[in-house]
């Protein structure tokens, strides 16, 4: 298999994260979503301005994962106030590790992985967490053998749908 590269991604790379995020999103959650749900997601959640002003945010870093300079994964974190449900000054949140559907079972979600450790480990915090879909068993199934636990719920507002999210975490 080719190396796979992390690169900080920065606002020129808008375009192309809005790619990557969109078909990704698509890939993973489509088939179990209707498609109007799908496409109001994709055009709301994943908009050039929204993309942009998280970039620009502090508090968030975003990656990429490229293979032979092609994007095929990313990566978001969050700290402080950027972080979505917490905002725990001692805790790291993952908002979003997806892979290209081509790369599944390659290690590059690992990778990614690896990195959010990397990032809270030099901030010296006390644990990484996250939201995940309960239907989203591979996911789950990733987490679980990372040594995440479930700790709490919440409902995650797709569309007209009431979803629930797993809240998972892991204490460094």
């Amino acid at each position: 298999m080719e190396q796979i590269i992390l690169r900080k991604i920065d606002e020129k790379d808008v375009k192309s994260l809005q790619k990557i995020a969109k078909q990704t999103f698509f890939d993973t959650f489509s088939p179990h979503n209707t498609a109007e749900n799908m496409e109001k997601y994709l055009n709301e959640g994943f908009t050039t301005e929204k993309l942009t002003s998280e970039i620009q945010n502090e508090n968030s870093q975003f990656y990429f994962a490229l293979s032979d300079n092609e994007v095929i994964g990313y990566l978001k974190v969050n700290s402080g106030d950027a972080q979505t449900e917490l905002q725990d000054k001692n805790s790291l949140e993952i908002e979003r590790i997806y892979v290209s559907k081509d790369f599944h079972g390659k290690k590059v979600g690992q990778i990614l992985y690896d990195k959010t450790l990397e990032i809270a480990k030099n901030k010296n915090l006390k644990y990484v967490w996250l939201g995940v879909w309960e239907e989203n068993h591979r996911a789950v199934q990733f987490y679980k053998k990372n040594g995440f636990v479930e700790f709490d719920q919440h409902i995650f507002l797709f569309g007209d749908e009431k979803q629930k999210d797993l809240m998972m975490k892991k204490e460094l």
